[in-house]
């Protein structure tokens, strides 16, 4: 006999969780700011709890975090298992709800079908709430898992938008709001990877959002494979957020006492806007995921050989291409693409991770050398997960790749996918990277992901726990080595595969423009220490728009600040302009990544305002990346503030030609102005930003009271 408790409660940090356990199933009845200490549970379960009406069954579904199929749940199943090929029509019951300190564990049996469900629910000391989810066979028989959701949360009444971050290479984390009507919102991946359509990152919101005001919930998924996402309601109104990993049919399959635990979730709340679901995921993501070295030590300015040289390398060309970079200030050099044998294109050679001799007959070590005499340290590009039909690697192992004997091998940017879950390729590719780390000294990879997986053959879940066990290995045999996520930019953004890397690439889009708009998606969630965010060349080679050096320098100070273009191929002015503002970078940078972001008022199409606050200062960029409407922009308004505190306010060097004589009064921004919090809060500051391509840096520090 089961002996639940009638309710559950669950305080932490700030959040207070209240479930409704009367139904042998785990209903959230409250998720949010903490209530008072001796408030009647019951009374609230009771008055929140809706009344049947005629159309419903007579003894209605819970709405609760583990909905199934077969009993009158409206929406989405959380959970489908089949034996021998036939669908199960589960009844899982709650059974046990344990309460430890911060943890809940939730157990749901079945004792006809021998299944068990484990749900877990931990507040974490940054806010967040994560979610776990386990299945275990009980039965003598095998047991096939089509799904199994890591998080299914009833939405609360006030969800009435969803916001999603969708997008495709080049153009990542687009922001599209939609209304929640009745029906689905959707979405999958199917290569192998999370992708560019932003199923593992969403935002439920109130109808009046804003940055310090309004309700919002805000989840993720921490998994670096295929995902589904839905967000439903059905005829009653109900609403439900769904996230699970995307298996093929017959993928996984538990043998008798096996079980499957499926990937982490995570999710924050907030009754005062967007503003603290950012903050509540910047420091999860600082203090709980990535590596320690990059949640605390100062973010090098990166120099990337890719947009310089591409495939067009020789020893003369990188020496000159290093001197470049440490005399604007560049403090790790990156040599990208086409550093190992044959790779003068990417039709070839992948795979074979030897060194070209006819770049570097003595291996890399002069280069490095040479790097580091110049006060730099040393990265290098690799895409160890994929391999080029032409290369020594696949006329060896022809088997190595994911393929379906027999049947044609298709390409996608001429190259294959090798099968990790082989144990012979994954020792190999350790062995190779091992010695590879081992000869050199490489302080940094780019670990790209260029190449979407299929075909699958039912492998893509072993595919993501082979390459976290191969980056575990690495890791441990070489801890001080950083890692960057590259996916074709930012195709595998998580927090499993951060807590393996210290930096992530949102975008391969470099144009400063195109990057206000998808750091904007990714800042949401992702803090601006660990983005890469590089000053391409001019015009872009992805869009061909021209920008100014100091835009795209101002631009790149926002984040994890690089180079991707020639140092050599700019004129005088533009090497000074973006000395400058690498200088600038490494005095702000502190404030920068250890500052709280907020986006500013107003947020016009176009206009792109954040600021990144400490306790005493802050830095602003005020950015304009199209034609405005009107001469006069309206005022920027400062959210982060102390209102009763007065700061002073400086427009930073360098100002584009003639900027400043579109100000008003010239002096009192360069000169400094001392305003109260709450009058940069609700007055706010003039700025020109008449011209496309415009961007200011607004420094304030605060004053000490007289």
């Amino acid at each position: 006999m089961s002996s639940l408790p009638p309710f559950v409660r669950l305080d932490a940090y700030g959040i207070c969780l209240i479930l409704d356990l009367r139904a042998a199933a785990a209903e959230p009845v409250y998720i949010g700011d903490p209530l008072a200490h001796g408030e009647d549970i019951a009374a609230l379960c009771d008055v929140m709890r809706r009344g049947r009406h005629a159309s419903q069954a007579d003894q209605p579904a819970p709405r609760s975090l583990l909905p199934h199929a077969g009993w009158g749940h409206g929406m989405s199943p959380a959970i489908i298992v089949q034996r021998a090929g036939r669908p199960l029509i589960l009844r899982l019951m709650l059974v046990v709800a344990d309460l430890q300190g911060t943890h809940l564990r939730l157990v749901h049996r079945d004792d006809v079908n021998a299944v068990v469900v484990e749900i877990g629910l931990t507040i974490t000391p940054s806010g967040l709430i994560q979610t776990t989810a386990c299945l275990t066979n009980l039965s003598a028989e095998p047991l096939g898992l089509v799904t199994l959701a890591s998080l299914a949360l009833p939405l609360p009444s006030w969800a009435s938008h969803v916001r999603r971050f969708t997008g495709r290479w080049s153009a990542e984390m687009q922001q599209h709001r939609t209304r929640l009507d009745q029906g689905e919102i959707a979405s999958s991946s199917f290569g192998g990877r999370p992708g560019f359509v932003g199923g593992n990152w969403i935002r439920i919101e109130s109808s009046d959002i804003g940055e310090q005001h309004g309700q919002a919930l805000a989840a993720h998924m921490a998994w670096s494979g295929d995902h589904k996402l839905t967000v439903e309601r059905n005829a009653d109104g109900d609403a439900m957020l769904m996230m699970a990993a995307r298996l093929d049919p017959g993928e996984i399959i538990l043998e008798p006492g096996k079980s499957f635990a499926a990937p982490h979730a995570f999710f924050a709340i907030s009754s005062t806007g967007v503003a603290a679901l950012r903050h509540t995921f910047h420091r999860h993501t600082l203090e709980e995921v990535i590596p320690h070295a990059a949640a605390s030590t100062p973010r090098k300015v990166h120099l990337n050989s890719w947009e310089a040289l591409a495939f067009d390398q020789s020893l003369p060309r990188l020496v000159a291409l290093a001197d470049g970079a440490a005399a604007l200030g560049v403090e790790r050099f990156v040599l990208d693409d086409g550093w190992f044998a044959g790779r003068r294109d990417d039709t070839t050679s992948l795979g074979d991770w030897m060194v070209d001799p006819g770049i570097f007959p003595d291996g890399l070590g002069l280069l490095i050398g040479h790097v580091e005499q110049l006060g730099m340290d040393f990265g290098l590009w690799v895409e160890p997960e994929m391999v080029s039909p032409d290369s020594a690697l696949y006329r060896t192992h022809p088997d190595w790749c994911l393929h379906v004997p027999g049947q044609p091998r298709p390409t996608q940017r001429n190259q294959l996918v090798l099968d990790l879950s082989l144990k012979p390729v994954s020792n190999h590719l350790f062995d190779t990277f091992n010695r590879l780390l081992a000869d050199n000294t490489i302080a940094y990879l780019k670990w790209d992901h260029n190449r979407d997986l299929f075909p699958l053959v039912g492998k893509g879940y072993a595919q993501v726990k082979a390459l976290y066990a191969l980056l575990d290995r690495l890791r441990v045999a070489h801890p001080a080595v950083e890692i960057e996520t590259c996916a074709s930019g930012g195709g595998r953004v998580d927090f499993e595969i951060l807590s393996r890397c210290s930096r992530f690439w949102p975008s391969d889009n470099n144009d400063a423009a195109e990057r206000l708009q998808i750091n904007a998606g990714w800042f949401d969630f992702m803090p601006m220490r660990i983005a890469g965010n590089h000053v391409g060349p001019s015009p872009n080679p992805i869009t061909g728009r021209q920008t100014c050096m100091d835009f795209r320098a101002k631009v790149a100070m926002f984040g994890h600040m690089g180079v991707e273009a020639d140092p050599g191929a700019m004129t005088a002015a533009e090497r000074d302009c973006l000395a400058a503002h690498i200088a600038l970078y490494k005095q702000w940078r502190d404030v920068i990544h250890e500052g709280r972001l907020w986006q500013l008022t107003p947020r016009d199409e176009g206009l792109f305002s954040l600021l990144a606050m400490t306790e005493t200062k802050g830095l602003a960029l005020i950015a304009q990346t199209r034609h405005p409407a009107h001469y006069d922009m309206p005022h920027i308004r400062f959210a982060g503030l102390d209102e009763d505190a007065v700061y002073r306010v400086l427009l930073l060097p360098s100002w584009p030609d003639g900027a400043l004589k579109a100000l008003s009064v010239p002096e009192r921004y360069t000169n400094g102005i001392d305003l109260s919090g709450r009058a940069l809060s609700h007055a706010g500051l003039s700025l020109p930003l008449q011209r496309p391509a415009s961007a200011w840096l607004v420094s304030l520090e605060r004053l000490d009271p007289a």
